[in-house]
């Protein structure tokens, strides 16, 4: 099933998300209605936040860079000193871009849709896609990384572009 996408407006966006205390069929549901409405609005990420259910799940799909990831409850265990800048979009905030810089690597443990402890070492695109996504389960929007005046400028663009 095809969910709903939480847009910029929407308060929940900046809300925590809470741990998923047991992976249920509710939560395997969830995950599939995710990676659908992941693909079918052609991203690469998607946190549980932005169908507007506040757990820590996220879903990714980069492509030759690990494929289909089911995150949850993650913990992020190291971060390089080397960084990158990549511009980064989102889901909920359609058509509006920002070059955001990030460290080039993570290390994030989590549990599996079969609830088993997986560790991944991330580099680069899916490094940043998980540091994203990671960022939604805590409030925090790629455009929140951005200076103070470019933020603003890129939330007019949005209203702009969408009518608000």
């Amino acid at each position: 099933m095809i969910l709903d996408i939480v847009t910029l407006n929407d308060q929940m966006l900046h809300s925590k998300s809470e741990e998923v205390k047991e992976i249920d069929t509710e939560i395997v549901k969830l995950v599939k209605d995710m990676y659908d409405t992941m693909e079918l609005a052609k991203g690469v990420g998607l946190s549980a936040v932005q169908v507007g259910v506040l757990k820590r799940i996220f879903v990714t799909d980069v492509p030759q860079k690990g494929g289909k990831l089911v995150v949850i409850n993650p913990v992020i265990k190291d971060l390089s000193e080397k960084r990158r800048v990549y511009e980064e979009g989102c889901l909920s905030i359609p058509g509006i871009s920002g070059d955001i810089e990030r460290p080039d690597t993570v290390v994030i443990e989590f549990l599996d849709i079969r609830g088993k402890l997986q560790r991944v070492h991330a580099n680069s695109l899916l490094a940043t896609c998980i540091q994203h996504e990671f960022d939604h389960l805590n409030g925090i929007l790629f455009i929140d990384k951005l200076d103070p005046e470019i933020k603003l400028k890129k939330i007019n663009e949005y209203r702009k572009q969408h009518r608000l």
